[in-house]
């Protein structure tokens, strides 16, 4: 993690990046959506709630996804919470990575010039089926479209489309670009200059 130099009352000081951004209500997710990267996004997230809540967030994301599990407490965390998060793409939120923007309103989903979104249907992930009997996989099954239909219901809900519509686009993996994701209603806004300027304002508590 880089560090950046501040002047304090002991001197010139060494202090971590993300510090210094979680102090401005600033905070990151980057990579694999996981237990860890999941708790520590909560755990910032709590943080600042109890800090001020009426103060707003800043989420950057570039994410290819990852665990359902992990990746719904992060989406049920920001919707119960009053501080107004806003999502920011910097890269690519696909997969989970989508899902955890769209727990921020619909005017709070922003998204840079040349970064994507990209939703699809959850897959069976990394579970071997041998040995398993066929009531077993039938579970696997079930549990397996249950999640599905969640999620699909979050998108279809976040982006006022239909549970049909939108079931069509997340039969295969599907890639929206920025203006793509805003007509689609996953977006809000492309970023430009000025409001690049609003979001890095400093709005600590």
């Amino acid at each position: 993690m880089p560090n950046i130099i501040l002047d304090s009352v002991r001197g010139l000081q060494p202090v971590p990046i993300d510090d210094v951004f979680l102090k401005d209500r600033k905070i990151f997710l980057v990579g694999e959506v996981n237990d860890a990267s999941c708790n520590d996004l909560i755990k910032q997230l709590l943080y600042m709630e109890a800090e001020d809540n009426t103060l707003p967030i800043t989420l950057f994301i570039n994410s290819p996804g990852g665990q359902v599990g992990s990746g719904l407490a992060v989406y049920d965390t920001i919707r119960l919470m009053k501080s107004p998060v806003t999502a920011v793409v910097t890269g690519i939120a696909a997969s989970m990575g989508s899902i955890i923007m769209l727990a921020c309103d619909e005017d709070k989903r922003l998204m840079l010039p040349s970064s994507k979104v990209m939703i699809h249907d959850c897959s069976w992930g990394h579970r071997e089926m041998g040995g398993m009997k066929p009531f077993e996989i039938e579970q696997e099954l079930r549990q397996l479209e249950q999640v599905n239909e969640r999620l699909i219901s979050i998108i279809a809900e976040r982006t006022g489309n239909s549970v049909e519509d939108v079931s069509n686009v997340t039969m295969c993996d599907s890639y929206f670009n920025a203006e793509e994701a805003i007509e689609f209603g996953l977006a809000s806004k492309v970023i430009d200059s000025e409001c690049l300027g609003e979001l890095m304002k400093r709005n600590a508590a």
